[in-house]
């Protein structure tokens, strides 16, 4: 492990190293943005985008009519000529009236278009990322680490910098090509001067500043979020941490994270630092260069102040245009270092047919359609094909059986249930199941939604047609009737995995069943937390309606409920048992 002290280390996978301002760093970025501007969003994208150019146009050209009017200004006082000052400043006026409000509209619809167009790659992430369960598939495979920063803020960021990004580049072609006439007018020694000093900066900035701080801004970006997510683990874990005393432990690992980020922080604003000299010299050096070009015309009194004054603020205009990268080099290499997270992200639940890891050329567990749960020769791997959990596996189950599955810790037991519900694919064979709608499964630690009561007792669905008079009646059911009059009725909304025990929680996960009423019912030591005659009553309540149940339990009792067990025993062995002969010391005492 490194320790907080170390610098960042090289990325283990060369295909998330960020990309310097390349071609590469191009197609990226094509990669996240094209299909918002050739897809469904296109007239509204590109109607959006014709409006912005058009307010830009207008602002643009305000600004070289309020350049020319300070030029007027500044040898009408040098002049002494009263009535060409005074018209200069009415014309000011004039053309201030139109420019504010553009100007503030402007902002307003740049805002507004990098709004619209995050709300639409968000959608389109969200979609990719729930469907197929692929936030699962991310979240135990840790190739992509912080998918849901990636999604809150990385896209935010992306659209909100693309439009910045956009628009200055478009704005600076139409002040380049504005104010280039302008001092092209005035100086060609100018002209040459500048075009020579604006690549020298850009190059500098380019070679000088370029991988380095992109390299920073990738892993401070990742680093932030590896804290983040080590103080919203202490959040969601507090009791376990209360009960352990683990503070210490916790502070620990909090210290490790945060040790990290400001070491690499460290070093991204030295790297900063040199960075901001030299934008600073090269920016300031303007205020000099135009004045030491154009003095022997002042002086000689071939120019006016006032046309030298003119000619600072075009050179000033021209030279903000050409050197976009340097004045814009900071945000654009973190921009270049989001990019890369979101790419790869895209690359994980968007794109079908990516890159895949080596073992999708190993065969892998089908699902397919039957009445009844059914194993066909299952052989089942731990996710990365590193131990065979179990091997060849056949059994299939009739209306109203019931499968109990036992053995050892770690023999395989949740690693099955996993298998029957598709989150893990890695072996052989077949299952056999009903749809997914007439299958339901409930882990050992049930997930509870933040709403209302009502809410929680028909999770998964958003909404039923099942009358309150009904939804209270299975409360009472699952033991639990006095539950809506003490929180505040179906419609009080409530953290409920804080204020329900576990107990609780695993009974009102029964009655989602019962809302659901499916032909298969999956649990995973889903009454671990309930006495005995709880238990016993919610097990003699499912199978009463004929339900087919397959549990892992680890109390003689529940046998009862079963018709047969399926007894894992370890590297890939397993034997099957009727119920009525079973004991759970191991032995049989008939098949």
């Amino acid at each position: 492990m490194p320790t907080p002290t170390e610098i960042a280390p090289a990325d283990p996978s060369p295909r998330r190293r960020p990309s310097p301002l390349s071609m590469a760093a191009w197609t990226q970025f094509l990669a996240v943005a094209k299909p918002y501007w050739l897809g469904d969003q296109r007239k509204t994208a590109w109607t959006s985008l014709a409006l912005l150019l058009a307010l830009m146009l207008a602002e643009t050209q305000f600004a070289v009519m309020l350049n020319d009017q300070t030029g007027e200004m500044t040898s009408a006082l040098a002049g002494r000529d009263a009535d060409r000052f005074w018209h200069s400043v009415l014309a000011c006026l004039g053309i201030l009236v139109f420019a504010v409000p553009i100007y503030a509209f402007y902002y307003y619809m740049r805002d507004a278009f990098s709004n619209q167009w995050r709300r639409w790659l968000t959608g389109r992430f969200l979609d990719g990322y729930l469907d197929g369960r692929k936030y699962y598939a991310l979240g135990s495979g840790g190739e992509i680490d912080n998918p849901d920063q990636r999604i809150s803020e990385d896209i935010n960021t992306f659209t909100g910098r693309s439009t910045h990004f956009l628009l200055i580049f478009l704005g600076s072609l139409m002040q380049l090509v504005a104010f280039s006439a302008v001092l092209w007018s005035i100086s060609h020694l100018l002209v040459a001067v500048l075009a020579v000093y604006a690549l020298l900066g850009t190059v500098i900035a380019l070679y000088v500043f370029g991988a380095p701080l992109i390299q920073l801004n990738f892993w401070q970006i990742r680093r932030e979020a590896d804290f983040r997510f080590g103080l919203m683990r202490v959040r969601e874990n507090a009791e376990s941490i209360a009960f352990y005393r683990g503070e210490a432990q916790e502070r620990a690992q909090i210290d490790g994270k945060f040790g990290k980020v400001f070491t690499n922080y460290e070093r991204l604003i030295k790297k900063q630092r040199s960075l901001n000299l030299f934008q600073r010299g090269f920016n300031q050096l303007t205020l000099v260069l135009p004045a030491v070009v154009l003095a022997q015309g002042v002086l000689s009194g071939e120019l006016e102040v006032g046309r030298a004054v003119q000619a600072a603020g075009a050179f000033a205009a021209v030279l903000g245009a050409v050197a976009l990268i340097v004045d814009n080099f900071e945000s654009l290499s973190r921009f270049v270092a989001g990019i890369d997270r979101l790419q790869a992200l895209s690359r994980e639940v968007l794109q079908a047919g990516a890159a895949a890891p080596a073992t999708e050329a190993r065969p892998k567990i089908r699902t397919e359609a039957g009445e009844q749960l059914a194993l066909d020769a299952l052989t089942l791997y731990t996710p990365q094909y590193e131990r065979m959990l179990i091997k060849e596996l056949s059994l299939s189950l009739k209306p109203g059986d019931g499968l109990l599955i036992t053995g050892d810790s770690g023999c395989g037991k949740s690693s099955l249930l996993r298998a029957i519900a598709g989150l893990w694919r890695a072996g052989s064979g077949v299952v056999h199941l009903p749809p997914l709608d007439d299958v339901f499964f409930l882990p050992q630690q049930p997930y509870m939604q933040f709403g209302t009561l009502r809410s929680q007792l028909i999770y998964p669905a958003a909404t039923t047609d099942l009358a309150d008079e009904r939804l209270l009646e299975i409360l009472a059911e699952v033991h639990m009737a006095e539950l809506a009059e003490r929180v505040g009725g179906l419609d009080a909304v409530h953290d409920w995995a804080k204020l329900l025990s576990v107990g609780e929680q695993q009974r009102l996960a029964f009655g989602r069943v019962l809302v659901r009423q499916p032909r298969i019912v999956i649990l995973d030591e889903a009454t671990s937390a309930l006495d005995s005659g709880n238990e016993a009553s919610l097990y003699e309540r499912l199978r009463g309606t004929g339900t087919t149940v397959v549990s892992i339990a680890h109390r003689a009792a529940v046998l009862r409920h079963h018709t047969q067990v399926l007894e894992l025993k370890g590297e890939g062995a397993w034997a099957l048992h009727a119920a009525r002969a079973y004991r759970f010391d191991g032995t049989s005492t008939g098949a």
